[in-house]
């Protein structure tokens, strides 16, 4: 049983006590919080709603709209959806804020809901520490006179207003003759969410002829296929299905689609890491300017921006964090090291679908393959590892512990504990979605990641037994 309230949502497994999951009335909780601050700013607010395609989808939306519809709030409901359609909707529909219904990449056991702000942006801390405070006083929920419950309104399908934006970049629009005249071969692996129908609309969209999309697990069970998280080791049927069809392209999303990896023509894992590198290289062709990632991405970006002639930043982890960051740089691009790509002329959020769109205008415009796109980046290595951290014990004191064994590298305690080396570096803090603490290690070979990785996993297993020793 997990119940974490992050920057990145109101994330927990279904099942077990109050307090202790995202149980009913959890939901309520979360939800007239949510509720109680739009009505400080709007009398009678209106919030978009959207779901992926998880099995507890369906009885988590009915909890949440019936407490927004009691606390006097309309409700645009979407039904399935992804992630970034609802942040383009929220202001094309001039909605004073959003909620997605989607745990992501977590498990089948797992649901959340992932707030927004009028202009279709996470919120920020501020509003989530007083979504917080209020739901720990809930006596001061305030719910509207039958007279004044809020309404709901099915909106016709939405996917199509995002498709359109996309669709009308000028990095994307100037290829659309292209990719219907070409015959590009694309490989889809839905994760039986609503990228299963999502991403084949857009290719289609996009003018890649429809017998020249293969689809895996694209039907919308919620009883994922595989892990959810796209993963090389989670992509073994999509890369299969690449190969036996000579597809030029394999793609994976997340199920609320705002995550994107890749499959090279070969069949072989593109890199997580390098969905963006990739997405950056063929915008700041185009446009020069900054760039940003999390510290948890490779350096991979800033190599590559570097060599444009431009600015690199680092932010901390969440989309949140990373937004903020690229407006105060004023970055033509940014997102994560998962595959989270965010365009500032589209919106201000990652976006899977956005990123299939730059990936496929790159090669229909420049006539590589994705194996030559990936070797022409700078190589880099990672290794992702994750430790559970049981309660009671103080994540500041393993990382006072961790600085002391080492004596060289810069430490950056921006977010957690990241210790940068001539060629390598480690990322140690704790999750936004999950009980555990990662840690992430990035070098010039796979061998030597894994090796730092392993070594400093040893030491943190080694101080929490330490720390659970002096608690007894």
């Amino acid at each position: 049983m997990t119940l974490i309230p992050s920057i990145s949502g109101i994330r927990g497994t279904i099942g077990g006590f109050c307090g202790k999951c995202l149980s009913p009335l959890d939901i309520v909780k979360f939800t007239s919080a949510y509720a109680s601050i739009l009505r400080n700013l709007n009398e009678k607010p209106k919030v978009i709603l959207g779901r992926d395609g998880r099995i507890t989808g369906e009885y988590v939306q009915s909890i949440i709209v019936n407490t927004l519809i009691m606390s006097g709030v309309d409700v645009l409901d979407c039904g399935y959806t992804t992630t970034p359609t609802i942040e383009v909707a929220i202001p094309h529909f001039e909605a004073d804020g959003g909620i997605m219904i989607s745990a992501s990449h977590n498990p089948m056991d797992w649901n959340a809901l992932k707030l927004f702000n009028e202009k279709g942006e996470f919120i920020d801390a501020s509003v989530g520490k007083k979504i917080n405070e209020l739901v720990e006083n809930e006596s001061a929920f305030e719910y509207a006179e039958y007279k004044y419950f809020g309404k709901i309104t099915q909106l016709p399908d939405i996917l199509d207003l995002h498709i359109k934006q996309i669709l009308a970049l000028p990095y994307v629009s100037r290829n659309l003759e292209k990719i219907k005249n070409s015959n590009i071969k694309i490989a889809v692996d839905g994760i039986n969410s609503t990228g299963g129908f999502a991403v084949p609309r857009l290719l289609e969209k996009m003018g890649v002829k429809k017998e020249n999309i293969f689809m895996i697990n694209c039907e919308i069970t919620g009883s994922f296929a595989h892990i959810a998280e796209p993963l090389e080791e989670n992509l073994n049927e999509l890369g299969a299905l690449v190969a036996k069809n000579n597809c030029e392209l394999g793609i994976a999303v997340d199920p609320d689609v705002d995550r994107l990896a890749l499959i090279s023509e070969n069949g072989k894992y593109f890199g997580e890491e390098y969905t963006l590198v990739a997405c950056a290289d063929f915008i700041l062709q185009n446009k020069k300017g900054s760039t940003v990632s999390n510290l948890s991405s490779s350096r991979a970006l800033r190599d590559l921006t570097h060599n444009y002639g431009c600015e690199y930043f680092s932010s901390a982890v969440g989309e949140v964090n990373v937004v903020e960051k690229m407006k105060k740089v004023n970055a033509v691009i940014g997102g994560e090291g998962n595959g989270g790509v965010i365009l500032p002329e589209l919106h201000y959020g990652r976006d899977a679908l956005l990123g299939i769109a730059l990936i496929i205008s790159y090669l229909v415009e420049s006539g590589k393959k994705m194996t030559e796109l990936r070797e022409s980046y700078p190589q880099y290595f990672m290794s992702k590892e994750k430790i559970d951290i049981n309660k009671g014990i103080d994540f500041n004191s393993i990382k006072n512990e961790v600085k002391s064994h080492f004596n060289e590298g810069v430490f950056n305690e921006e977010d957690g504990l990241k210790i940068d080396f001539e060629n390598s570096w480690i990322h140690l803090r704790t999750s936004n979605t999950e009980p555990i603490a990662r840690i992430y290690t990035e070098a010039k070979t796979k061998e030597e990641a894994d090796r730092i990785a392993q070594s400093t996993k040893k030491i943190i297993k080694e101080i929490i037994d330490k720390l659970e020793n002096e608690r007894k």
